[in-house]
C-alpha cells in the first residue's frame, strides 16, 4: 500500500468525497491525490480546508463531460487510478431535471472511462477504475430480504435510473476493453459535511432554526444508514484489496423508518439544545408523498465483510450523536453552505 500511486478522485469536494479524499491524503503520504470537482451546488472546497496544504494534495476544477480536461489530468499527472464519486445524487432534484442526471451521471461517466482506456492503452498492470454507486440501482424492497451483489436491477427514480446506467457502462467497459474496474453499491450515508437538503443535516439545520421537519408521507419508508467515515474506509478497502470485475455492497446494518429516525433526532437535539423533551418533535409536518418514492432499501454487506474484511466501526446512535455535534459546533460551515456564501471560497483561494 506504500508504493507511490497517482490516484484521481472525482467528486472529491462533496460529502462523501471530501471524506474519502482526507482518508486517503493523511493515510497513504507516498500517494499524489488529484481532485477533481466541477464545484456544483454540493461541491464544497471548505469541506477539505483542514487538508489543502498538504503536499500530496492537488485540486483541479473541471467537470467530468468535459474530455479535453480530464484527459489533461490523466496526462499531466500520470494517473494510474480513479475512484469515481463526482455524481448528481437528490432524488427529488432527478424528478424535477432528469437530463442533468443523464449527463453527469451516464455521459460523465462514459467520459471518464473513454479516457481511462485510451490514457492506458491496454497497459492495464497495476490500474484501477473505481466506480461508487449506490443500493438504489436495485429498486425497493416489499419483504424481508436484503440486496446482494446479485440482485437484478430494478430502478425507479431518474437519478436510480442514471446511476444504473453507469453501472452498467463501467461493467461493460470492463468486459469490452478489459478496463480493470470494481464497483460498490452502498446505503445511505450520514455524516459532517453533508449538504443540507438530505434528511438529516436537514432535520438538524431547521430544528436548529425551529422550522418546520418535512417528513414525506407517513414517514414509514425504511433506509439503512451507513456513517460516511465507515463508507470511506470501506472504499479504502475495496480500491487496495478488491478483485477486479467484483462489486461489493456496503451497509451499515441501521435500518430505521425515517419518522422513528427524525424523533430519534428530535430527542439527541433536544438534549443538546437544553430544550423541553418532546420540544423538537412538535415541528415535524408530514408532506405529500414525492414520485416514486422507494419502500425499503436494505443492505446485505456479508460479501465485502467475509472477502476483504470490513465492518462498520460504530453503531448508528453513536455516530448520529456525532454528527449532530459536528454540526452545532460548525454553524459557520452550515451557515455557509445554506446561503451559498461557501461558493466564493474557490475564488478567495485560488484567485480565479
Amino acid at each position: 500500500m506504500s508504493t507511490p500511486r497517482n490516484l484521481l478522485i472525482t467528486g472529491g469536494a462533496g460529502f462523501i468525497g471530501s471524506h474519502v479524499v482526507r482518508r486517503f491524503v493523511t493515510k497513504y503520504p507516498k500517494y499524489r491525490i488529484i481532485i477533481l470537482d466541477a464545484l456544483t451546488y454540493a461541491g464544497n472546497l471548505e469541506n477539505l480546508r483542514d487538508i489543502e496544504n498538504a503536499p500530496n494534495y492537488t485540486f483541479v476544477k473541471a467537470d467530468i463531460c468535459d474530455a479535453d480536461a480530464v484527459a489533461k489530468v490523466f496526462t499531466d499527472f500520470a494517473i494510474d487510478g480513479v475512484i469515481h464519486l463526482a455524481a448528481e445524487s437528490h432524488v427529488d432534484r432527478s424528478i424535477t431535471d432528469p437530463l442533468s442526471f443523464v449527463r453527469t451521471n451516464v455521459f460523465g461517466t462514459v467520459t471518464l472511462l473513454n479516457v481511462a482506456k485510451e490514457a492506458w492503452k491496454g497497459r492495464f498492470e497495476g490500474k484501477r477504475f473505481y466506480h461508487v454507486s449506490t443500493d438504489e440501482v436495485y429498486g425497493s424492497l416489499h419483504d424481508d430480504s436484503l440486496f446482494v451483489e446479485t440482485t437484478p436491477y430494478d430502478p425507479q427514480s431518474p437519478y436510480s435510473a442514471s446511476k444504473a446506467a453507469s453501472d452498467h457502462f463501467v461493467r461493460a467497459y470492463g468486459n469490452t476493453y478489459k478496463l480493470p474496474f470494481v464497483v460498490s453499491n452502498c446505503s445511505n450515508n450520514y455524516g459532517s459535511h453533508h449538504f443540507p437538503e438530505k434528511l438529516i443535516p436537514l432535520m438538524i439545520n431547521n430544528i436548529r432554526n425551529n422550522k418546520p421537519l418535512p417528513v414525506y408521507g407517513k414517514g414509514e419508508n425504511v433506509r439503512d444508514w451507513l456513517w460516511v467515515e465507515d463508507h470511506a474506509s470501506a472504499i479504502d478497502t475495496i480500491f487496495h484489496t478488491g478483485v477486479n470485475g467484483e462489486t461489493y455492497n456496503i451497509g451499515g446494518h441501521n435500518e430505521w423508518k425515517n419518522i422513528d429516525l427524525v424523533h430519534l433526532l428530535c430527542g439527541i437535539m433536544d438534549r443538546k439544545l437544553g430544550r423541553a423533551e418532546g420540544e423538537s418533535a412538535k415541528l415535524i409536518t408530514y408532506v405529500t408523498d414525492r414520485a416514486g418514492h422507494d419502500l425499503r432499501y436494505a443492505i446485505d454487506a456479508s460479501k465485502i465483510e467475509r472477502e476483504l474484511g470490513w465492518r462498520p466501526s460504530i453503531t448508528f446512535e453513536v455516530g448520529l450523536e456525532r454528527t449532530v455535534d459536528w454540526y452545532l459546533a460548525n454553524t459557520e460551515w452550515l451557515d455557509h453552505v445554506t446561503s451559498g456564501a461557501y461558493r466564493s471560497y474557490y475564488d478567495a483561494q485560488y484567485g480565479r
